[in-house]
């Protein structure tokens, strides 16, 4: 029933029995004697309240000082997102008291009893409050209600909310998290996905989640356990105070990779569950970054106790028309017990009804407007509020004499409810005053979630004034809701508003002529870049934005190179590269010079960087040609000795080796040409990673001696995640590999993954794991190259590392196969074909043999006999020697293999080949086996640089002989 304790000061209000302060459908954190303070303010709205008064009523009988009060007032003003200097609620009257300055009314809400799990006693009355729209979900409620339930027994959830825009999704996690916030305590976190950049941004609903944690009243708690355990995630939230210490934090979080970072947050959270729950709402999944829904998929697959729930609201329609990532993750997550899913379906009749005898008590014929409302709103939840909202300032819905009624007649509803809610937008904006238009066309230009000083500077009006403008129309329930804070490292101070449906801010935004939409995209974008500045942390995807759309474009260049960097580092190369083509389509059209052109082909360069990774060969190609013709265009030999050497990894990529190598060659003589000691150190890496798979590893071994040799080059530039001296080492095993000489190699070997661990260096982390992982599955000690291969395969799949996926996938099946694990092996086998075929990248050979080795194993001669051949064949195309080896060795133990169908012999057991070696045994018993074997020896012996690692080597070379 209806209660009358409640007091509202829009958009908070106050439960005065309960002691509680609301904002919406949230509980804000207020000490007692902080709401002993605003209650009493509250209580007497425009009064002045003196410092007497309230330091006698609060602490009663009690000696204090005036700073307890001054205390009290700043953690109401903490809480309200108010501002001393220009107050929106509580005013000071210096030297005398406090004043209450917000417009105060008693609302009427209605309570029901609940039983919930916690401190509650059995069957204790538990008050909710709940907006009257908030109807017809008692199921749903329901169904998170189970979740957290489970969550609290420590068996973690993660459950998906879907449904069409406006259906409830937001309104009914909001009456499920104020339930649970007012029954015992919880941690409750929000992101927001955002369309405009919110894919663009690496992680962005968690950072922004994690921030208003860490700014919330038990903020100091969080930020303790970040700092303890995720570090790295504290350095991507600079609005958080760190007292002096942001420094420390970034060179402790410096080699920090993608990886750790998933998991770093995911033990965060599990560590803070251990005190109290922890709610993590993500909004709008639907635009989300790939980033963020691995860490989402990360999270549910662990199994480690947590009272944690992970709440994602999403539009089913944009899921599945837009092909989002979201679609895959959904159907995974439903296939593990922890995963959830929820589908909203319209609100029924008797719920349309419900809510309106919420809102207006009795009603004439509540039953027949409530069925034409549902069949004009179809029981979409945001319709029918805008529906009915329109009939009240038409007048067709009106109060007299204390009672609602209908005037005109129920036929005339047809007549004024519009037929899309685009039409209700408009007609609501034309209601407004120009001057109120004016703001929300800027506003929606601003985005869905803005700060009042970007909007200002759109509208060319003072802060203050767009912040008053903007409150008015947060009291009025009009469009806008209240936001928080924020401050700009310039020292901007400015309130935050969000329109209250993303489709507000769309339907706005679309009914802007196009050149006012680009004049104030560039007005935001360059106060923006003033507030932020050149280094915008997680602002920079935004302020890119604005400046691409505001046609700013030396600065949106800037930007969204930065964007680019900084998607790279998080392991986000689809990310990175839609950063780097805007940038190179913004300096397209600037002014042709010579900076320019050199700014050119960095991008050039560093967007080949992101392409390579996803296995995207023939974009990168084209990519390097561009850079190539810009870098004879302006005669830039220094930057052409660095195009050539991404060409020769291109080039080696692609199996076209002699290619490569002229093209590392041709970066060498450039590096002597123009001084440059890194690009020759590069060059030279590249050299020997070609001349390595023409089986010539004596040259190979030279080249990755001398860049070892040299001084140390870290990084080509900041997009550029690999450490040569570790890269060379990773090389320079594998060739000791193929020669025999094991000591000498995994010494080296450990010596890399040292050096890559010790950095955020994920490709050389990827090197290093694959090629001491090689040599411990050469020398068959298989569960340390099992594990090794392991590792390196995680960080190839945490940053979206395709390029080096078939490899690993390759050599971690064969290294299962070797360890008996066929049921493991040949599926990823076989994945390591496909995927190696659909790049069409040059190191099929490796697949194809390794899958010929499973197929042996498996005693599936057949399909080996096919794979093999297909390795021999491409293996002789592209002169790779030692893999020609290889399979001519599994072609002779296939035929050894398949000999007993003929002869009746006892078959020779293959449970435990070696990758490379065979058994002087088969070679006297299988005639055929015979001759392979000589074929796959003389294949070696004729090229001189080239020994063969085998056990009893004098055996098999005294048969060929």
């Amino acid at each position: 029933m209806p209660s009358s304790h409640l007091v509202e000061f829009a958009p908070f209000r106050l439960d005065l029995r309960d002691e509680r302060l609301w904002r919406g459908h949230k509980v804000l954190a207020l000490t007692p004697k902080a709401f002993a303070v605003l209650r009493l303010l509250a209580g007497q709205p425009g009064q002045l309240v003196t410092k007497d008064i309230l330091m006698s009523t609060v602490w009663p009988e009690t000696a204090i000082s005036e700073s307890n009060l001054t205390g009290c007032i700043w953690e109401l003003r903490q809480a309200l997102g108010d501002l001393a200097r220009a107050p929106q609620y509580i005013a000071t009257v210096h030297g005398r008291g406090y004043r209450f300055i917000a417009s105060v009314t008693q609302t009427a809400f209605f309570e029901t009893q609940a039983h919930v799990e916690g401190d509650q006693p059995q069957g204790a009355p538990v008050p909710i409050l709940y907006d009257a729209l908030f109807v017809g979900r008692e199921s749903e409620v329901a169904h998170l209600e189970q979740w957290y339930k489970t969550a609290r027994q420590g068996q973690r959830q993660v459950g998906l909310i879907g449904g069409e825009p406006g259906i409830g999704k937001t309104a009914l996690v909001e009456a499920f998290v104020a339930k649970v916030s007012a029954t015992a305590p919880v941690w409750i976190a929000h992101g927001q996905c955002i369309e405009q950049y919110g894919e663009g941004e690496p992680y962005l609903p968690l950072l922004e989640a994690l921030g208003r944690l860490c700014r919330s009243a038990d903020g100091e708690a969080m930020v303790a356990v970040l700092r303890q355990m995720a570090p790295s995630w504290l350095t991507h939230l600079p609005a958080v105070g760190l007292a002096g210490d942001r420094e420390a934090l970034a060179r402790t979080a410096s080699g920090v990779t993608s990886a750790r970072m998933i998991r770093e947050l995911a033990e965060a959270l599990e560590v803070m569950t251990t005190t109290r729950p922890v709610i993590l709402v993500l909004e709008d999944l639907h635009w989300s970054d790939p980033a963020t829904l691995e860490w989402l998929h990360y999270v549910a697959r662990r199994r480690d106790p947590a009272q944690l729930l992970v709440v994602g609201t999403y539009r089913t329609v944009e899921v599945i028309v837009r092909k989002h990532p979201l679609h895959r993750v959904r159907a995974e997550l439903r296939q593990l017990p922890q995963g959830k899913d929820l589908v909203l379906d319209y609100l029924s009749e008797a719920a349309v009804e419900t809510y309106l005898t919420g809102r207006f008590g009795s009603l004439p014929k509540s039953t027949t407007l409530s069925r034409l409302l549902h069949q004009r709103t179809n029981g979409n939840p945001l319709f029918l509020l805008a529906v009915v909202d329109e009939l009240i300032s038409q007048q067709i819905l009106h109060k007299a004499h204390e009672t609602w009624c209908v005037s005109g007649g129920f036929e005339v509803i047809s007549e004024v409810v519009p037929e899309s809610l685009q039409i209700l937008i408009e007609q609501h904006l034309e209601q407004l005053s120009l001057t109120d238009q004016h703001l929300l066309g800027v506003a929606s230009v601003a985005g869905v979630e803005f700060a009042a000083s970007a909007v200002a500077a759109g509208v060319a009006q003072a802060d203050e004034r767009v912040e008053a403008q903007c409150t008015a129309l947060v009291q009025q329930g009009c469009f806008l809701q209240s936001s928080g804070r924020a401050e700009w490292p310039d020292g901007t101070v400015t309130a935050c508003y969000r329109f209250r449906h993303a489709l507000y801010q769309e339907i706005v935004y679309r009914q802007l002529p196009a050149g006012r939409q680009t004049r104030w995209h560039a007005r935001i974008g360059t106060r923006l870049a003033r507030g932020f500045g050149e280094d915008a942390g997680e602002m920079t995807a935004a302020v890119a934005w604005h400046c691409v759309q505001g046609r700013v474009l030396p600065q949106a260049v800037s930007y969204l190179w930065q964007a680019g960097c900084q998607a790279a580092q998080r392991g986000g190369p689809q990310e990175a590269v839609a950063f780097y083509e805007q940038a190179l389509w913004a300096l397209q059209r600037l002014p042709t010079t010579s900076d320019r052109l050199a700014q050119a082909i960095d991008l050039h360069l560093a967007l080949d960087e992101a392409l390579f990774s996803l296995g995207a060969f023939d974009r990168v190609y084209d990519t390097l040609q561009a850079a190539e013709h810009l870098c004879e265009a302006l005669g830039d030999q220094q930057r052409l000795g660095w195009v050539s050497e991404a060409l020769s990894t291109l080039f080696r990529r692609l199996g076209t080796y002699d290619q490569a190598m002229v093209a590392a060659q041709r970066a060498r003589e450039l590096s002597a040409t123009v001084g440059d000691d890194p690009l020759r150190a590069w060059a030279t890496c590249r050299l020997g990673q070609a001349a390595s798979f023409l089986g010539d590893y004596s040259l190979a071994s030279d080249c990755f001696r001398e860049v070892i040799a040299s001084p140390p080059q870290q990084t080509k530039d900041e997009g550029t995640l690999i450490v040569l001296p570790a890269h060379a080492r990773s090389w320079l095993v594998y060739c000791l590999t193929q020669r025999g000489e094991f000591d000498e190699g995994l010494a080296l070997g450990a010596e890399g993954v040292h050096i890559a661990e010790s950095g955020n260096f994920p490709t050389s982390q990827c090197a290093a794991y694959a090629s001491l992982g090689d040599a411990f599955l050469v020398r068959g000690v298989f569960p340390t190259a099992i594990s090794l291969l392991e590792r390196g395969l995680d960080v190839c799949r945490r940053w979206h590392n395709l390029d080096w996926f078939p490899e690993y996938a390759a050599s971690l099946g064969l290294a299962y196969a070797l360890g008996e694990r066929l049921a493991e092996a040949l599926p990823l086998l076989e994945q390591a074909v496909v995927q190696e075929t659909t790049m069409g990248g040059g190191h099929r050979a490796i697949g194809l043999t390794a899958l010929s080795h499973g197929y042996l194993l498996a005693g599936r001669l057949e399909e080996a006999r096919t794979q093999a051949e297909s390795a021999l064949r491409l293996a002789r195309e592209r002169q790779e020697r030692g893999f020609q080896a290889w399979a001519l060795r599994l072609l002779g133990e296939i035929a050894a293999n398949d000999t007993p169908r003929r002869s009746n012999q006892p078959r020779l057991s293959t449970s435990r080949l070696s990758p490379w070696p065979t058994t002087s045994a088969c070679v006297r018993s299988r005639p055929t086996a015979t001759v392979v074997l000589a074929r796959c020896i003389a294949t070696q012996a004729s090229q001189s640089k080239l020994v063969p690692n085998w056990p009893r080597r004098s055996t098999c070379i005294e048969i060929w002989r």
